[in-house]
């Protein structure tokens, strides 16, 4: 249903004349716009002027004919066909199909300056001009006449929408359907997002007035404000799981495209005033593309390419718009068009749907200052003598709460400007703190709670710098990249007693990160001998696993302190082990080591202290 402040008897003749351009098209469209179609050149169309059907309230015009006999370079009526001889002539096919394109051009034009009649008349010679052509088999020239037949219809059909909502309403209004998707969709916000709804209803307080000007001064409809409820529920910092961001929801490469600048300091599609810009330009871009606003909505949330190549696998002998292409769309895309156009029905009528909307938050008012140092929010607030979450909610594309080293835009309650500048000099330059790094290569057996325990770190922190996705996936030789804590790492003692060894068999619980390699390590045996022992099928264990491990013997060693040593270039575990009087496996067995392993310039490894 169309939002229309015409008169019943208008509307009536408006419906009666979409039901014969219908007719019309549904016969034109079967007479030659299906796949494939060829008519020979002896079957071409007659050159006869049509009459036109005008809408009410509409000067009645005579449709152009601009079919082939007009004579080369004489213009016909408003359109002046190309230089052009009888297709069955010596003009080449491609130069055939040339003149369809330039057709199709001037028709865009006569749409621009609301001259419907010659614009669908041009349309007509576009057809009229691929239906003669003979591509002779060769797949590029049928690729480019199917690629021109799908636009001639496409845009016809374009045209009639648009003739449609022109004599009803506003002709950039959003059309506002009510099916039985819009009315589950209603029927949702009324039930269990009830509460979604009403929350980001009352956060579209602070920013829609700023959405409201830029979209009025860029000439889009004001409907458009309320996309960031389903996008974002107004968060300027939702994220969703394919890593879009803002209120906009752009994603890293979209936002790039369309100006949003994303650095270690700031991401631009939290900033409200910018990302609304490249909002508007992508939903310009897309309408030029697609000229249906319920199309529009469905590529920005699923991208042009997927509706185009849906559009491009529709039977195009009907209008293919939003609804036509419902049932081919991702499940996320067709439930986002009707959310939409719900969320429009209540926000307009909210009484009627059971809602009172009222209490919305109080818009933003800002100032900004221009900085050109680094500086913590909560030490600009500080000096402002305002709360540090207050300049957070105003600067929220600022990714670590500190402004940049380059100049920046920063926003400050109206009225503060003036005092932040005088107090500028007095705010300390923030300085970022050195992040030290150990290296580390994985060795059978290890875990990430191990090493973090190692190197007095959280696993967290371990997967987030290294990108480790599954926390229980890292493989031997793989090399990590460890934060450090600025204290010493934990290295296990090997401080021996005599009499500390005894063969003998012992029972062992599993622990979580012990594996065959280190028990057998770990009591002196291998592990082909504690397979054996326990009849295990392969080398998998499991947390509480009761294990039978017969201990090997070592010899009787005396109690050893150890000491730490610092790795020198050029250093190799056998010469270190050599030069503080130690034995290779002794040296490797203290250290957590094996014969493969590499060490590091810097790397702390314990020796004994003799």
């Amino acid at each position: 249903m169309l939002r229309d402040n015409k008169n019943e008897s208008e509307v009536s003749g408006v419906k009666s004349y979409l039901k014969v351009t219908v007719l019309f098209f549904i016969f034109y469209a079967a007479a030659g716009c299906s796949k494939n179609l060829k008519v020979a050149s002896s079957h071409r169309p007659d050159p006869k002027s049509t009459s036109v059907v005008s809408a009410p309230g509409h000067q009645k015009k005579a449709r152009v004919s601009v079919t082939g006999n007009a004579e080369p370079g004489r213009c016909v009526g408003k359109i002046c066909p190309p230089n052009r001889v009888d297709a069955r002539g010596s003009k080449q096919t491609r130069q055939i199909l040339e003149e369809a394109l330039e057709f199709c051009r001037t028709s865009q034009d006569f749409w621009g300056q609301g001259d419907f009649e010659n614009a669908i008349a041009s349309l007509d010679q576009a057809y009229n001009l691929i239906l003669i052509t003979d591509t002779n088999e060769k797949p590029k020239l049928i690729q480019e006449k199917e690629d021109i037949r799908f636009m001639i219809c496409k845009r016809m059909l374009e045209i009639y929408s648009s003739r449609y909502v022109v004599a009803t309403g506003n002709h950039d209004a959003i059309p506002m359907v009510k099916n039985r998707y819009v009315e589950k969709e209603i029927g949702s916000f009324k039930g269990v997002e009830r509460g979604f709804f009403l929350r980001s209803y009352k956060r579209s307080g602070r920013y829609r007035p700023e959405i409201l000007k830029a979209l009025k001064e860029a000439g889009l409809p004001k409907e458009l404000s309320w996309l960031p409820l389903i996008e974002s529920g107004f968060k300027v910092k939702a994220l969703s799981s394919a890593r879009a961001l803002g209120l906009w929801q752009f994603i890293p490469s979209t936002g790039y495209k369309f100006g949003l600048k994303r650095t270690q300091w700031v991401d631009e599609r939290m900033d409200v005033t910018k990302s609304t810009q490249a909002a508007i330009a992508y939903l310009k871009e897309l309408h030029n593309m697609f000229g249906d606003w319920t199309t529009v909505l469905a590529a920005y949330n699923c991208g042009e390419g997927r509706v185009l190549r849906v559009i491009r696998n529709q039977n195009v002998q009907y209008l293919d718009n939003f609804w036509d292409l419902y049932e081919k769309l991702p499940c996320e895309t067709a439930r986002y068009v009707p959310r939409f156009l719900a969320a429009l029905s209540i926000v307009n009528d909210p009484e009627k749907y059971g809602f009172d909307l009222n209490g919305l938050d109080p818009p933003r008012s800002y100032e900004m200052v221009t900085v050109s140092k680094q500086m913590l929010l909560k030490d600009v607030a500080k000096n402002m003598s305002i709360s540090n979450k207050i300049l957070e909610d105003l600067n929220p594309d600022l990714r670590r709460n500190v402004t940049p080293h380059d100049s920046y835009e920063l926003k400050v309650p109206k009225g503060k400007g003036a005092f932040l500048v005088a107090r500028l000099d007095k705010i300390p330059v923030w300085t970022p703190p050195k992040r030290l790094y150990a290296y580390h290569r994985v060795r059978p057996g290890e875990t990430l709670s191990r090493l973090a325990a190692r190197y007095r770190t959280s696993v967290r922190a371990i997967a987030a710098t290294n990108h480790i996705k599954r926390q229980d996936h890292i493989t031997v030789g793989q090399r990590l990249k460890i934060p450090s804590s600025g204290k010493k790492p934990v290295y296990a003692k090997a401080k021996k007693t005599a009499g500390s060894w005894q063969s003998g068999p012992v029972s062992h619980r599993v622990r979580r990160g012990d594996s065959l390699w280190l028990l057998a390590r770990q009591y002196n045996t291998n592990t082909k001998e504690i397979i054996r022992l326990n009849s295990l099928k392969n080398t998998r264990l499991f947390v509480g696993q009761k294990l039978i491990i017969s201990r090997g013997t070592e010899a009787v060693q005396t109690a050893v302190d150890t000491k730490t040593y610092r790795v020198k270039r050029g250093d190799t575990p056998y010469k270190i082990a050599c030069s503080h009087k130690m034995k290779l496996e002794r040296f490797l067995r203290i250290n957590e080591l094996t014969p493969r392993s590499k060490i590091y310039p810097g790397q702390a490894l314990d020796v004994e202290a003799r």
